[in-house]
């Protein structure tokens, strides 16, 4: 059986100077899903990253929780989140209107990062972006096609971001591009989305579960950022 269990990363340090790294909840997050792992004797084949900080740090930490020794974990950048800082900047300078306010929240992010990456989708949004909304798709679907022929008969466990998670799952279900911006923005940290794959095809059997996370004493520990 060929399956591959993605991982959101765990919590980021939001509103700080570097997103790129795990706040001490994210670190708490990944230890207690390498916990459930191990409780359950989930064990992988193979551990596969981004190249982002968030990513390696949430991998060590359910290495942790799994009870494993330090492992070197394969990396692929075609795991990494699409740039949002530049697609949120993108769309406020095109929109003056809609700049953050001075003491910005959570929601005063999400609801523009929405609109501008709806406007990128359709080739819409102004200015110099790193990288297109094509690019995007095309790096998701060449890391898709890369696990189906190097790991048949494996499990995976690959750590990425919300946005490219949301990328392989509408492709996978062939969804509009709005699914993806409804996807990214529901998927919490450390969630598990399970696929099963072959050589020919990779499919959808479970989206952002928080096992680990499911149950009274721990609501307060289910992030999305």
């Amino acid at each position: 059986m060929s399956e591959i269990y993605f991982v959101r990363h765990g919590q980021a340090s939001f509103g700080t100077g570097n997103y790129d790294q795990l706040s001490e909840l994210g670190h708490e997050q990944a230890w207690l899903l390498g916990e459930y792992f191990r409780e359950r004797e989930i064990r992988f084949d193979h551990i596969i990253t981004g190249d982002m900080v968030r990513h390696r740090e949430t991998a060590e930490g359910i290495c942790v929780g799994m009870g494993l020794e330090a492992q070197q974990f394969e990396v692929y950048p075609e795991l990494n989140e699409f740039d949002f800082h530049s697609v949120l900047r993108a769309y406020t300078t095109q929109f003056p209107d809609q700049a953050l306010p001075e003491k910005p929240v959570a929601a005063d992010f999400f609801r523009r990062l929405k609109k501008g990456i709806l406007l990128w989708s359709a080739g819409e949004l102004q200015g110099e972006l790193p990288e297109t909304w094509a690019s995007f798709e095309q790096r998701l679907a060449a890391f898709r096609e890369s696990v189906m022929q190097r790991h048949s008969g494996q499990r995976v466990l690959a750590v990425s971001s919300g946005g490219a998670i949301a990328m392989l799952i509408r492709q996978l279900l062939q969804a509009p591009e709005s699914v993806m911006v409804e996807l990214n923005l529901q998927t919490r940290n450390t969630a598990v989305t399970h696929c099963r794959f072959n050589s020919r095809a990779m499919r959808l059997s479970s989206f952002n579960n928080v096992p680990h996370l499911d149950r009274r004493d721990r609501e307060a520990m289910i992030t999305y950022t």
